[in-house]
């Protein structure tokens, strides 16, 4: 799938950091006014090189943050004193060489909306607004001039302040999302302790016991009463044996609340995102456990196809309804469908098969189509519900 910039995520690999600062070199066509005023200004030859390396330094330190910034992430220990010489070259620019130079400001202000804390980033932006207006008017700029330079300057900071913030509610998000999933694992953990705490206390007790008093009867010479015990011994193993496999397999039964929140996490991993009904993974009236587990199933298989398969995607949409046939058998649907480019000729794989399979075990079916307005690929996965109400409205009959 095709590598969209995503702000604050930090880069994984080259390649992806090369896309990303081909997408931030297009805003250097702005630098077209100082290159046009060093080619045509009429300079001598020391200032064209001292005007070129200017520039050249200023890029550099600008790219530098960029970088930086891109493979961490976080704020770079380096910034201030790159800030601080993009400034020094960008006011002594400003003054020596003319108002086509007054535009390095305003990539300076993006540069401190993007670097500085978030409580003096806005100071920051006010305060370089502060000094194009100074500089501009000191070295007689006209209205025109002052316009298209101090309103640009203000908003772009300002913008890349906001987007800062923004990145930082997103960061803070991922991070209690991650907390709440480890929190969720270890609350099962403890709940599984405790089940098998509770399956095989008793047990356990209990074989201790008949043990015990095995023994004695062994001692005593009353093989068949030993006997009698070693044979319950027997029976109560073998009962805690299938408890502890019931219990194990519930725990591996998976549900739609965690298959829910499994799926957001792969597809945000990928760029897709998750447009999910509110309340789908909520309890329904007549959906069993076995038909549960089914569409737990599908939206397992249906999300992996999409993160396998479905190149192009953006979005993914899961919606949860209810449905009746020519019989009057009531369904739950569970519909999942994305946007990207569709399975085309490729027959169907041997995961929707199997999920194919095991809907019509629960007596449901299973559903495929292109997605809305032909593009991407819908799964319909339908159970049937057990408690039944009244239908869909009949047809009133026409004269």
């Amino acid at each position: 799938m095709e590598f969209v910039p995503n702000p604050g995520v930090p880069v994984e690999n080259r390649r992806q950091l090369v896309i990303k600062l081909c997408w931030m070199l297009l805003w250097m066509a702005y630098l077209v006014y100082p290159v046009e005023d060093l080619l045509k200004g009429g300079y001598s030859l020391p200032v064209q090189v001292a005007g070129w390396a200017a520039l050249a330094g200023f890029l550099g330190c600008y790219l530098t943050m960029v970088i930086f910034r891109s493979m961490t992430g976080t704020l770079w220990r380096g910034s201030y004193p790159v800030l601080a010489v993009m400034l020094v070259l960008a006011v002594v620019t400003g003054v020596g060489l003319g108002d086509a130079w007054l535009v390095l400001l305003t990539y300076l202000s993006v540069t401190a909306g993007a670097v500085l804390p978030v409580r003096i980033a806005l100071g920051g932006v006010a305060g370089i607004t502060v000094l194009v207006t100074a500089i501009a008017l000191a070295t007689g700029a006209d209205n025109a001039t002052l316009s298209s330079l101090v309103l640009p300057t203000f908003l772009s900071g300002a913008a890349m302040t906001g987007l800062q913030r923004l990145v930082g509610a997103m960061r803070e998000l991922r991070e209690a999302r991650e907390t709440a999933a480890h929190l969720a694992a270890s609350e099962e953990r403890l709940r599984m302790a405790r089940d098998l705490h509770d399956l095989l206390g008793h047990s356990l007790s209990l074989i201790t016991l008949k043990s015990e008093l095995a023994g004695r009867f062994m001692d005593a010479d009353q093989r068949e009463a030993a006997r009698a015990q070693v044979a319950d011994i027997e029976q109560v193993a073998r009962q805690s044996l299938i408890d502890v496999r019931s219990a194990v397999s519930g725990y591996r039964r998976p549900t739609l609340p965690v298959e829910l929140a499994a799926a957001r996490g792969a597809l945000t991993t990928v760029g897709v995102t998750l447009e999910a009904a509110a309340g789908l993974a909520e309890d329904r009236p007549g959906l069993g456990g076995a038909e549960a587990e089914c569409l737990a199933w599908a939206l397992r298989e249906s999300v992996t196809n999409i993160v396998r398969h479905a190149a192009g995607a953006t979005t993914c949409t899961l919606t949860m309804d209810e449905s009746w046939d020519g019989e009057g058998g009531r369904f739950a649907v569970l519909e999942i469908a994305d946007n990207g480019r569709g399975p085309g000729r490729s027959a169907a794989g041997n995961g929707l098969r199997g999920l194919e399979e095991r809907l019509a075990l629960a007596g449901g079916r299973l559903e495929t189509s292109p997605g809305p307005g032909g593009r991407g690929f819908r799964v319909r996965a339908l159970v049937p519900l057990g408690v039944q109400v009244a239908g869909p409205p009949a047809a009133t009959a026409r004269p």
